[in-house]
């Protein structure tokens, strides 16, 4: 289910290696995240206007998402649009999903409905919107692959590897791909679409000759077209948790025990139904920022190891997120063998001001008077991750020792309409004909927020995109 990808060593980070994971297998990614739905700020999306034109507007965007969503109560009924992606509020959220946020109340962070969390300058703490229908996750295989499967035009293949792009001279004209252990083609009429990823998508471009044509000719891959920024300008929201051992019995360290399980079948209710990051919120690290910079995130449990360790006891996460980044990565190729993963070089903590450092700790301390607040201060037994350590110590281990991805990678191959981005506003590769990206790779800057609900956006988008020049071609056509 995972690509199982992991950086290059990180020295912003101890020199560590981060785990990336990526969905492999149908619906990617939303087949796999924690379910948070965010629009974004209509600042990003204006940005993204401003380089790759109206279209890509707060005010387009508002549209897409009223034709993506249905929103559905705790109860499961439908509460006004008919779109393919359920959005929900949790059903069993936790007890002490409240206390933090009313302890963030407590230390004078506003709080928000999460109604109104995913409205156009979104500020405050507020429980997290989720993708679900009756407690269960709606992944994009959910909302819109179940309803195209019967469709005649459609041939879905799984375990399959795309290797490269075919091309007859600059024109697309299919892919190659191994499957059940035989390399084989499909051929495209019209286009070529990538909906790869931010970190598939760059690689798959540049196997097959389209990249920074010194970096392809290091690996002796014939260039097709020099396009130097794919796979640079990589984004990603890196997140600094703290955990604590918590005095209760309510937690998700508890979620797996037949009492749970059994509520989970029969009524669609209990801690499975839990996102695990049942809480968020936006808040500025300055109070001379225009915009928040930082994102608050709360887990009724104890998340160690970059979600990987065993945890020993209840607890429960408070974590803080970088929401746009000074520092940026890149993703390049170890070799022409498509079957190797890819470098992944994000460069946490790299700006040369230190901006995102200074950042990071603002946020830590703001999460530490959170955690001193009455609401939760009563639960609290004491450190977990990092282990011993408070207040200026705790913050550093964190930084060094337990930062990790949101799993929120972007920007590979940027959109704009200047000559160096990857891909035009209309999301057609340049240097090449009847190809195009559509996934979070091209977002000419990373959304504030998470990146599930924009990544559909895209899609959508791209598909209005092809259509109107699909309908545009049989009109020609027939005349």
């Amino acid at each position: 289910m995972d690509w199982n990808y992991d950086t290059e060593p990180q020295p912003g980070l101890g020199d560590r290696r981060v785990y990336w994971p990526r969905g492999k297998t149908l619906g990617g990614s939303s087949s796999i995240n924690a379910m948070v739905w965010v629009r974004g700020f209509a600042a990003d999306y204006d940005h993204w206007a401003a380089v790759a034109g109206s279209g890509w507007g707060w005010e387009s965007a508002v549209e897409y998402f009223r034709r993506i969503e249905t929103t559905e109560d705790a109860a499961g009924d439908h509460q006004g649009r008919s779109g393919p992606m359920s959005v929900s509020q949790l059903r069993d959220p936790n007890p002490l999903t409240d206390a933090f946020l009313q302890a963030c109340t407590e230390v004078g962070l506003g709080r928000t409905a999460p109604s109104e969390i995913n409205g156009p300058s979104p500020e405050g703490v507020a429980q997290a919107p989720v993708t679900q229908r009756r407690g269960r996750r709606c992944s994009t295989a959910d909302a819109y692959l179940k309803l195209a499967r019967r469709r005649p035009n459609l041939t879905l293949l799984t375990r399959t590897l795309t290797t490269r792009i075919l091309f007859e001279g600059t024109r697309a004209v299919g892919v190659e791909y191994r499957h059940r252990g035989a390399m084989r083609q499909a051929r495209a009429d019209a286009e070529v679409v990538l909906s790869a990823g931010a970190i598939n998508t760059p690689a798959l471009l540049m196997c097959s000759g389209i990249g920074p044509a010194d970096h392809l000719r290091s690996l002796a891959i014939p260039v097709l077209a020099d396009v130097p920024e794919v796979g640079r300008n990589l984004a990603d929201h890196l997140v600094l948790p703290i955990v604590v051992g918590v005095d209760s019995s309510q937690t998700l360290y508890d979620a797996e025990t037949r009492r749970q399980l059994l509520r989970y079948l029969v009524r669609r209710r209990g801690m499975l139904t839990s996102n695990i990051a049942e809480a968020f919120g936006f808040v500025r690290s300055n109070t001379s920022l225009e915009l928040p910079d930082i994102e608050l995130l709360f887990v009724p449990g104890p998340f160690v190891d970059e979600g990987l360790g065993k945890p020993e006891a209840p607890g429960i996460t408070i974590a803080a997120i970088l929401l746009q980044p000074h520092s940026t990565g890149s993703i390049t190729l170890r070799s022409s063998d498509p079957t190797q993963a890819p470098r992944i070089d994000p460069r946490y903590l790299s700006d040369e001001a230190g901006h995102d450092r200074a950042a990071a700790v603002a946020a830590l301390q703001l999460c530490e008077r959170i955690l001193q607040a009455p609401a939760l201060a009563g639960h609290v037994t004491g450190p977990m991750q990092p282990p011993g350590l408070t207040g200026s110590p705790r913050i550093a281990a964190v930084i060094e020792r337990h930062a990790q991805t949101l799993y929120h990678p972007t920007s590979t191959c940027r959109m704009g309409s200047d000559p160096d981005s990857v891909v035009y506003p209309d999301l057609r590769v340049r240097g090449v004909d009847q190809l195009r990206v559509a996934d979070a790779s091209i977002m000419p800057r990373i959304i504030r927020g998470h990146t599930n609900a924009p990544a559909i956006l895209i899609g959508e988008r791209a598909a209005d995109l092809i259509s109107n020049r699909a309908s545009q071609r049989a009109s020609s056509e027939s005349r």
